[in-house]
């Protein structure tokens, strides 16, 4: 029997994955205590929009209970152009967030906002681009002015980066060479997207937060 169990909804940056690509969100649960069940919706591509548009949303929505917690990361796929999935970040996009966090709120459990992690574009002179514009503003905006707890991985992963380098940080991120998968025969180097490595990484990161918000 679990006390409580922990819903993510989020991108492909969260979700589950397959290998060489893994998301921090299928490496949260080997952290946690096993009296705490995770249960991770995030799916690659989706925004805090399409995420629900597509149904995606409802299975939690009919489960969550009180006592459990939504994490809820969007905002790499906000950032399109297209109209099925693009938000803004002064007003379509913390409506969208809200629209999850009533829902937990509604059912007794407590939504958790996280902003997105940071991509690894580095300069050429070693500075850490930023990559996200106004998003993790409006997230950490809408977790004041909704008083819910923040977990601003935007911040703690672009601290990690910048102490690793722009070198190092590539063990993070799926860097692949021709002929290690048979689904990229070209190989694969990617500054958005966690390996197995990365994606524990992260998790780290998510489970020191949620122990300092006294969350687990």
């Amino acid at each position: 029997m679990y006390d409580k169990t922990i819903y993510i909804v989020g991108d492909s940056t969260v979700e589950d994955g397959r290998a060489p690509f893994f998301g921090w969100g299928g490496q949260l649960a080997r952290l946690l205590p096993d009296s705490i069940r995770v249960v991770n919706g995030a799916k690659s591509g989706r925004s805090s929009k399409s995420f629900r548009d597509e149904g995606l949303f409802d299975p939690i929505c009919r489960e969550i209970r009180a006592r459990d917690l939504l994490l809820i990361q969007f905002g790499h796929n906000d950032e399109k152009d297209d109209a099925a999935r693009h938000t803004d970040p002064d007003d379509t996009f913390p409506e969208s967030l809200s629209l999850y966090m009533d829902a937990a709120e509604s059912a007794g459990a407590t939504p958790v906002l996280i902003t997105s992690v940071s991509r690894c574009f580095f300069t050429d002179d070693g500075s850490l681009m930023y990559t996200h514009g106004e998003y993790p503003r409006a997230v950490r905006e809408l977790a004041r002015l909704r008083g819910a707890p923040l977990i601003d991985l935007h911040a703690a992963t672009r601290a990690l980066l910048i102490r690793l380098g722009a070198e190092e940080s590539k063990s993070l991120f799926v860097n692949v060479e021709p002929g290690e998968y048979p689904e990229l025969p070209d190989g694969w180097h990617d500054k958005t997207h966690f390996n197995m490595h990365g994606a524990q990484t992260v998790a780290e990161l998510a489970a020191s937060a949620l122990r300092d918000l006294k969350l687990i």
